[in-house]
């Protein structure tokens, strides 16, 4: 028995060495979750790979699939707003596309496949312990793999449409950390409450279409003018659109840098003060969300 369990303490594959422990010591003490998430370190990274061999199994492109389904919608949109249009008034529009796209994607995947990853999970859930919020984080990180080449293409598309990487590109780091401080923060969110109330899964379904449109992917902030009025309140369409989706404030982010806006010639800086302001928000809604998802965890494994 004792030579038993010493080789499973010394075995490299987490997925094999299980430690049992009352399911409430994982959000008693927040202190020391960064030791407890080294400790399961090797297990998060067999999460990653089990995501990603899952989405992609049976598929003869593989891993390829998340460069082509950008290009694909990329060229859906150039067909549909530039050729069956007439309209070429938008510069290097495949590009405009993409840097709208692509982050749209890993967004979007991350917040569908994150919210079911509790959910997905039940058996093993209810056999062992495991530091719960890793399963929503290999999500996250799972999808943020497929970003990773689909960026590959865009950074072929900038230098093909001659715009390239400029000094500006540096703010990408810190316009990824606010998108994936945003996606993480909703993803505790969403898995937790989709434990307990699974209609929010058809929800989701309603509200990420809706919020695909609200945000500028295929279109400039540009075009809703100045000033708006709606029922005699006048407004600032773009700044109003900042300040209640922070997903528009990170996808403009992405596009002025590397392509720029409507009235540029190319990429140009972010303005610090809306950069700030996402990064706060960022910041509350991983907090609110990660706080919530530690308090309801303790109840996964009676719920499932």
């Amino acid at each position: 028995m004792n030579e038993l369990m010493s080789k499973t303490e010394q075995s490299p594959d987490p997925l094999h060495s299980y430690e049992i422990l009352d399911g409430q010591t994982g959000w008693l003490d927040w202190r020391n979750k960064p030791q407890e998430w080294r400790k399961y370190r090797f297990l998060l990274q067999s999460l990653i790979l089990r995501d990603l061999k899952a989405r992609y199994k049976n598929s003869v492109l593989g891993i390829l699939w998340s460069m082509l389904h950008p290009l694909g919608l990329m060229l859906v949109f150039t067909v549909i707003f530039t050729v069956l249009s007439s309209d070429n008034s938008q510069r290097q529009y495949p590009v405009f596309i993409l840097v709208g796209i692509i982050p749209w994607n890993f967004f979007s995947g991350a917040i569908t496949s994150g919210t079911v990853s509790v959910l997905g999970n039940a058996s093993l859930i209810k056999k062992v312990y495991f530091p719960r919020e890793l399963l929503p984080v290999s999500s996250l990180l799972s999808n943020l793999v497929n970003f990773l080449f689909a960026c590959a293409v865009l950074l072929a598309f900038l230098y093909a449409f001659d715009l390239g990487l400029t000094i500006y590109a540096l703010w990408l780091p810190v316009i990824l950390v606010a998108q994936l401080f945003f996606t993480v923060g909703l993803v505790f969110l969403f898995s937790a409450i989709a434990v307990f109330y699974r209609d929010i899964l058809m929800i989701l379904e309603v509200v990420m279409t809706a919020w695909f449109f609200v945000t500028p992917i295929i279109y400039p902030f540009e075009i809703f003018g100045d000033t708006a009025t709606v029922l005699g309140f006048t407004f600032e369409p773009a700044r109003l659109m900042r300040w209640m989706n922070p997903m528009a404030s990170i996808i403009d982010g992405y596009r002025t840098v590397l392509w720029g806006n409507v009235g540029s010639n190319g990429p140009v800086s972010m303005d610090p003060i809306f950069f700030i302001r996402t990064l706060v928000t960022s910041l509350i809604v991983l907090v609110v969300g990660y706080a919530i998802f530690t308090r309801m965890e303790h109840l996964f494994g009676e719920k499932l």
